[in-house]
């Protein structure tokens, strides 16, 4: 079976073709078109003018995809249909429903958090024993505790009441004067910190790290270093060192309180597995910090390879593949955009 999955639902044109025999996934192409240096002067994505880069680069993204796999005989079309921007996720839909009556294919539509999730099983079906599996989506938009029990069956027991971890990251780096997207931006300047005995960073909170539920809160974390911010002479405020100790402290802060609430899910729940998926799992200290606690705690981790933590089109095949194996009744008529789409 050969799947085409299109994503559309933030700033990313993506395509890829994903060529499935027995249980072995092959990435034919996967091609992404990156709105990031568009957005850049916004601080953000804005949805109007994502809108209009999804129609330009949609036919041109397509045609690279079809290119590097040499036309191939395509069985299935995949779509997200949400969560995400309105405007973004008709751009993608609309060109799929065109794709699939001109090439008469099935329509799957797509959940975009379940696809973050799938992401970890290109390549490897996932194993009965890999449930029950605590799931979390984090990235600019969303910060979700899925518990997984089997494929297709989730119940969200946790989420971000504000700010998403992503979002965090964006916001606290521009109140810094980073560049968007904040979390690489972030993440750089810790990467350049060198040991040092600097006093002047105070600790930055930790929202809800100790509360019982499964809850984030991150609007408290921006706040915080905003104030920190402001309260700085000019001089102290705009000083390298400065930046790059705030950044670590930024990052530390949102690590900790992902992975605390992650490890008491995956402990009170009994889980097998922890997932990992969204743009923010590409962090690196996130990653090596979450394989150490899970090791610790004897729990295997999944996390999706970089290049499938940022949002793109081959996880979208990858939960068509999963989604076509139980249903094979679909009217491509009736798909619409939810950007509140929940799982």
């Amino acid at each position: 079976m050969t799947i085409l999955g299109i994503e559309t639902s933030c700033d990313d044109t993506a395509i890829a073709i994903l060529k499935i025999r027995g249980k072995k996934f092959e990435i034919l192409s996967n091609v992404v078109a990156s709105q990031v240096n568009l957005h850049q002067k916004y601080g953000g994505v804005y949805p109007t003018l994502a809108k209009r880069e999804h129609q330009k680069n949609l036919p041109i993204v397509l045609e690279k995809a079809l290119k590097k796999t040499k036309n191939p005989k395509i069985d299935l079309i995949a779509v997200t249909i949400g969560p995400g921007l309105e405007p973004c996720l008709w751009t993608g839909i609309n060109f799929a429903k065109d794709l699939s009556k001109k090439w008469k294919l099935p329509l799957i539509p797509i959940n975009h958090i379940e696809a973050h999730i799938f992401a970890n099983f290109v390549g490897k079906e996932p194993k009965t024993n890999f449930f029950p599996a605590i799931c979390l989506v984090v990235s600019g938009g969303h910060t979700q505790l899925i518990l997984m029990k089997n494929i297709g069956s989730y119940k969200i027991i946790g989420e971000t009441r504000d700010d998403a971890a992503g979002e965090c990251f964006d916001k606290t780096a521009r109140i810094l004067g980073l560049e968007y997207p904040g979390g690489p931006a972030i993440a750089k300047q810790v990467k350049k910190l060198k040991n040092t005995n600097y006093k002047l960073i105070t600790n930055l909170p930790r929202p809800m790290i100790h509360q019982k539920n499964y809850d984030f809160s991150f609007s408290g974390l921006k706040t915080a270093v905003l104030y920190d911010f402001k309260s700085r002479p000019e001089k102290v405020r705009k000083s390298k060192l400065y930046i790059k100790e705030m950044c670590n402290e930024i990052q530390q802060a949102i690590i900790d309180v992902l992975i605390s609430k992650t490890l008491k899910a995956a402990k009170d729940f009994k889980a097998k597995t922890i997932i990992l998926g969204g743009g923010v799992s590409a962090n690196n200290e996130l990653r090596k910090q979450f394989k150490v606690y899970s090791l610790e705690s004897k729990v295997e981790f999944l996390v999706p390879p970089k290049k499938l933590c940022t949002d793109n089109a081959v996880m979208i095949a990858t939960s068509a593949y999963f989604y076509w194996l139980k249903n094979k009744e679909l009217k491509p008529e009736t798909i619409e955009a939810n950007a509140n789409l929940r799982l």
